[in-house]
């Protein structure tokens, strides 16, 4: 069989699956990505770099200005799809990330191709991340005819793809039918035997040059983010911390994550989210208080491990959006949760079960349920090992999920033949 996988920043969620589909006798496996690297082999996959070869028009409408840069994506992808098949690549699968336009054309290039494509997000005018936060997403009279044509990517690509995957039944959920048929759900999948629970864990801090070791024994509270913003609630959580430092005098706040925007917005008068929600909260924090909050920006993945596993209670907030990898990696290693609760979430986080679920908009419940939890190491456990279960159960990467990736490309060639 003859795979093509098309993400632009790939291996991204097709980290396992495409490798794995590699090792297989009688596959050739080819990625086309838009990263700036040179051409190679990554575990077995030819992958292919190309680049736009214009860029979007300054003057455009602004409902149109990001279907334009889909667009020039796609076209960029079609070029580098014509040059593979004239090297003579026929695949009988395209496995694509369609989100930022790239695998728009393909099925003109080949299209006996069964398309299947990774379904993330369909943007609601309701219900979901847009109007959610009032604080930073003012509610627009145009709204839904705006999102009507952010959405046209995907309506383009379902007209053209035989099959979707989606990691949640919610995120599958925001896609309307007849294409929400056709999606399977099946996460990415999760480590659990890298991801798990180490007594031994430990984490050196660098703070006013002195190296702070910190272990099971310490009170952490962690917080994780790909980067530090609204979306993720990370104005909620520095919200919440006058009360926690205040009322926890010996516990250390972890927070991992850049300062960039990744969903909404950058803040309106520049900067980054960090330095605004910092600035606000900081004149009801201490200098002694503030000097437990560590700010650690993007971390070296086995580091990044370590700090879960050391993790006394884990915060994770987020709009009703796309699932955070980083939420079912804590509790793989059996954290206990504080969570939002807020679609997916529940999905993973039962309260009382597998973790807490507190209001997405309440700070201070925010703050007195980490206190509660900080305060009662059986019921950390307890919910930790519930944690843990539900995701070696439901989203271990090699028994559950992975199998279930390739069956369904498996589904596609076959339903090719």
């Amino acid at each position: 069989m003859k795979i093509l996988f098309v993400h632009q920043n790939f291996p991204a969620q097709f980290k396992h699956v495409a490798p794995a589909l590699a090792a297989m006798p009688g596959n050739t496996v080819v990625a086309l990505t838009m990263r700036k690297i040179a051409p190679g082999n990554w575990r077995g996959v030819r992958v292919v770099p190309y680049a736009a070869r214009s860029e979007a028009s300054r003057t455009a409408h602004a409902w149109v200005a990001e279907l334009e840069s889909k667009v020039l994506r796609g076209e960029a992808c079609l070029h580098a799809a014509l040059s593979l098949k004239k090297e003579g690549f026929e695949p009988d699968v395209v496995v694509a990330h369609p989100a930022w336009g790239e695998s728009l054309f393909l099925q003109d290039v080949w299209p006996r191709a069964r398309i299947g494509i990774y379904c993330e997000f369909f943007y609601q005018s309701s219900g979901a991340d847009v109007g959610f936060d009032p604080e930073f997403d003012r509610p627009e009279e145009l709204q839904a005819s705006r999102l009507r044509i952010k959405n046209a990517n995907y309506v383009l690509h379902s007209q053209c793809a035989a099959a979707g995957i989606a990691p949640t039944q919610w995120q599958a959920g925001t896609f309307p039918e007849p294409f929400r048929s056709r999606i399977a759900v099946i996460h990415d999948g999760i480590d659990t035997g890298a991801l798990r629970p180490d007594p031994s864990a430990r984490v050196v801090l660098r703070s006013r040059g002195k190296a702070i070791t910190l272990t099971r024994a310490d009170e952490v509270v962690t917080f994780v983010s790909r980067n530090l913003e609204p979306y993720r609630g990370f104005h909620v959580f520095m919200r919440c911390l006058p009360e926690l430092l205040g009322a926890r005098p010996r516990a250390r706040i972890l927070v991992v994550g850049g300062e960039e925007a990744s969903y909404g917005p950058p803040p309106p008068g520049g900067g980054s989210w960090k330095e605004v929600f910092a600035r606000e909260v900081r004149p009801r924090i201490s200098d002694a208080d503030w000097q437990r909050v560590h700010f650690l920006g993007q971390l070296e993945y086995g580091r990044f491990v370590a700090l879960l596993q050391v993790s006394t209670v884990h915060v994770y907030l987020t709009y009703p959006f796309v699932l955070s990898w980083s939420l079912l990696e804590a509790m793989s290693c059996g954290c206990a949760v504080v969570a939002s609760d807020t679609a997916p979430v529940r999905e993973v986080v039962r309260d009382g079960e597998t973790g807490r679920l507190v209001s997405f908009f309440d700070p201070s419940t925010l703050a007195r349920t980490v206190g509660a939890m900080l305060d009662d190491a059986c019921e950390r456990e307890r919910l930790g090992i519930g944690a843990r279960k539900l995701v070696a159960g439901r989203y271990d990467l090699a028994r559950v999920c992975l199998p279930r990736q390739l069956e369904w490309v498996d589904a596609l060639a076959d339903a090719r033949a």
